[in-house]
């Protein structure tokens, strides 16, 4: 059983065997279960849920794939007894969620399973998947990634008030390195934000205004109605790797070497708590692209115990120095 960080996610993972995976699965689809297909980076994944609601963001989150092609990867969102449980299968890529009430673990355990199954898939344009935000400018970009709390929609938002930059996702991508290149590729049709955004930058309020909220105060919002279709990327190329923490007593801003930034990722679990599998194969996988990665681009740790518009501006210098 891998265990998450109390920081990050309060949900463990459980690995079952195929027996148990079609037990399971045999009961929940004789209760009849709403199923969607979404189109993930060419990944197919198949979602089964009992929830209206999951169903509905579910719709308003992700590109519908054609129901023709099938499934790689298939994930459950159901009732189920009691308690929160999260139950994986690795060798047919069936996760089940059980007695979960906030879609963001949903769709992020989804992710962290199509990123499970790229891991796996043996290919000389293998891709691989960062649990943080990009925003682009004229085809370079920026990653801002950082543990919970840290503030990566916060100023991925804030530098989207510059009409110069554009959307790619707030929440996770995938990335393939090429000898010359760091391509980048969109998970997500919309985003799933917090309902306080606009608090923060209230330049957001009216295109905020009516959002329809889940019980965690979150909503999916469409981000071509929030910022124009013309500033909606799904690729780009990363020129610049930004790394957030909140910690008091520590410099606001510096550049960190490769070994420095290989530190503070596999100390922080790669600050992404929805791996689905932390064997030791696994971490080294993902230690040996991080560290191809910070060998490609430079690297910053940006300490957000600034206020936003300060932590803002410092970003803001970055970008103008590695993108223009």
């Amino acid at each position: 059983m891998a265990k998450l960080k109390k920081m990050a996610k309060k949900y463990t993972v459980k690995l079952i065997n195929r027996k148990e995976k079609e037990k399971l699965m045999q009961r929940y689809h004789s209760k009849g279960l709403y199923e969607l297909k979404a189109a993930i980076h060419g990944t197919c994944l198949k979602f089964f849920t009992d929830n209206k609601e999951f169903k509905e963001m579910w719709e308003d989150n992700f590109e519908p794939m054609p129901d023709s092609i099938r499934p790689h990867a298939r994930l459950f969102a159901v009732k189920d007894g009691r308690g929160l449980q999260v139950l994986y299968e690795p060798v047919s890529k069936t996760v089940i969620v059980k007695n979960c009430d906030y879609y963001g673990w949903v769709k992020s355990i989804g992710l962290g399973l199509v990123a499970d199954f790229m891991e796996d898939f043996t290919s000389e344009h293998r891709r691989y998947s960062i649990h943080g935000s990009f925003v682009d400018k004229e085809g370079r970009g920026i990653a801002i990634v950082g543990p919970s709390g840290s503030g990566k929609t916060t100023l991925t938002y804030g530098l989207l008030l510059d009409k110069k930059f554009s959307f790619l996702t707030d929440d996770w991508f995938f990335v393939r390195l090429t000898e010359s290149d760091i391509l980048t590729f969109s998970s997500e049709k919309n985003s799933y934000i917090r309902d306080d955004l606009a608090q923060t930058w209230p330049q957001l309020s009216k295109k905020l205004k009516g959002l329809k909220l889940d019980k965690r105060k979150r909503a999916i919002v469409d981000v071509q109605k929030l910022f124009g279709s013309d500033r909606i990327r799904k690729d780009s190329t990363l020129s610049l790797f930004v790394i957030l923490m909140r910690k008091k007593g520590k410099l606001p801003l510096r550049k960190l070497n490769r070994n420095e930034a290989m530190d503070f990722m596999v100390k922080n679990d790669f600050c992404n708590p929805h791996q689905l599998i932390r064997s030791k194969a696994k971490i080294e996988q993902r230690k040996k692209f991080f560290h191809e990665l910070f060998g490609k681009v430079p690297v910053y740790l940006l300490n957000t115990i600034e206020t936003p518009e300060e932590s803002l501006n410092k970003l803001r210098s970055l970008t103008k120095k590695y993108i223009g």
